[in-house]
């Protein structure tokens, strides 16, 4: 066919076109900021129905968020749950299934796997994944692949926190630290580098005791004595558990203003739309719940905690409440996935992004809980026993050594006052929540041993209590 003039500089601008749109990059990857608590449970926050507690700025984000409400913390202690986000490994697997040991076994991390997907990655605040001191330096050989670093391996002395960068100068943070790693956080973002999608992990110490530490104007906040307390809280209890709460309360509210400050970072930088968003924590806290306090425990106090994740590019600015089961070990392939990063074939959990804007969820979708050593402040002495179970949308069931313990249907009994376990009329759930349990440890590759066996098969050292000894 022959071309006029005005045919051909068609035709040729066209082609050019189409040229430029086949040869242009792929959509720029998401940046991820991954922000999670320590000690929060899923229960002290306003949209998730708490009374008590002031949460404005993560209220405001659960309205543009998805709310994976039914998240657990599958073995609810700070340094099984960080080598599990690290990981995506189960604690008898990578090994840290007690506190202040090293996470060292030499399978792909979540930042080296963002990294080879081409993330910056930078880590802020708490890590106790180290094992060599709390307040040692850690090199860069021990990081994990994170490149930008503003880490200490474990405080809770908050107005009077430290920690290291590039050197082993030791430096301390401004104030609370919460709100000092935030403002890093912030700088962080402003002065990244813009050329390459990034990955920030902030790790906040509060609202893990001590409880009444807040700064004054948050503590003010909150009246102990006119807290509403959950009905499983003893008589004898009530006292101890509204003072805890108002100081828990109190940091909670600081971390609130910090979320909506990073969020009015996203913003200004015209990133928001196109950063995944997570807002979570490490395991709960009992606060009273059953006459107990802390974590460890098998109780959706301890085990439950929130999941909001934004993402506007992809989902949407609008709230949506999922309800499958979404556990620590899925946390980074779900992540990577996301990102469009590689999983790594050592990772145990589940990709669950295809997941998040589902609905429904059966009573076989279960995350597997565990303790393998009760340890601190959970010895044996204090109730601390070697458990396996799972929580499923309804049930939740635990075995411990000795045989079946506990089984609660929280449908009917949100506050598990009501142990059904052994009790007639209830059998055949109980087998079936068994098999459930027998198929995740199947999965997960565990066979449920003494804590001996545990702490045997990685020479730790422990005291009477089973507590590995930790540096200052």
């Amino acid at each position: 066919m022959k071309l006029n003039r005005r045919t051909f500089i068609a035709t040729a601008a066209a082609g050019a076109a189409s040229t430029a749109f086949a040869t242009t990059d792929a959509p720029r990857k998401p940046n991820l900021v991954f922000v999670f608590a320590d000690q929060w449970r899923a229960q002290a926050t306003g949209y998730a129905g708490d009374p008590n507690v002031k949460t404005p700025h993560i209220d405001r984000l659960a309205t543009e968020s998805i709310n994976c409400r039914n998240t657990v913390s599958g073995c609810p202690v700070c340094s099984p749950y960080r080598g599990t986000l690290m990981t995506g490994q189960y604690p008898h697997k990578h090994g840290v299934f007690v506190n202040d040991v090293p996470l060292q076994n030499g399978v792909t991390s979540f930042a080296q796997a963002l990294g080879a997907a081409g993330y910056t990655t930078s880590y802020i605040g708490k890590w106790h994944i180290d094992g060599h001191g709390r307040s040692t330096y850690i090199p860069r050989e021990r990081r994990q692949g994170f490149d930008y670093w503003r880490v200490l391996e474990c405080t809770h002395d908050y107005n009077n926190s430290f920690y290291f960068g590039d050197s082993d100068e030791k430096l301390k943070w401004d104030g609370y630290d919460a709100i000092a790693q935030t403002r890093d956080a912030e700088r962080y973002i402003r002065e990244r580098d813009k050329d390459k999608p990034f990955a920030l992990f902030l790790s906040w110490g509060p609202p893990h005791d001590p409880y009444e530490t807040a700064p004054p104007e948050y503590r003010a906040m909150y009246d102990a004595a006119r807290l509403s307390l959950r009905p499983n809280v003893p008589i004898d209890f009530e006292d101890t558990a509204r003072r805890i709460g108002a100081g828990y309360y109190a940091h909670c509210s600081v971390l609130d203003t910090c979320v909506g400050d990073l969020l009015k970072t996203l913003d200004n930088c015209g990133i928001a739309d196109d950063t995944i968003f997570v807002f979570t924590s490490d395991h709960g806290d009992m606060l009273g719940s059953r006459g107990e306090t802390h974590k460890q425990r098998p109780w959706d106090e301890s085990i439950r905690v929130p999941f909001l994740l934004r993402y506007p590019r992809k989902f949407g600015r609008r709230a949506h409440t999922n309800d499958m089961m979404l556990t620590s070990v899925d946390l980074m392939p779900t992540m990577l996935a996301l990102c469009g990063a590689s999983i790594p074939n050592t990772v145990q959990g589940r990709d669950r992004s295809g997941e998040l804007m589902h609905n429904g969820a059966g009573d076989d979708d279960a995350a597997l809980l565990t303790c393998y050593v009760p340890f601190g402040q959970w010895i044996r002495s204090k109730g601390g026993r070697e458990y396996r179970g799972v929580r499923t949308p309804q049930h939740t069931y635990v075995r411990s050594l000795d045989g079946p313990w506990l089984l609660y249907d929280n449908g009917t009994d949100p506050y598990q006052l009501a142990n059904l376990c052994n009790v007639p009329g209830h059998e055949k759930l109980q087998r079936h929540l068994d098999a459930v349990l027998a198929r995740k440890l199947e999965e997960a590759d565990d066979t449920f041993m003494p804590a001996q066996h545990y702490i045997e098969k990685w020479n730790y050292t422990v005291d009477a209590n089973e507590t590995v000894r930790y540096a200052s």
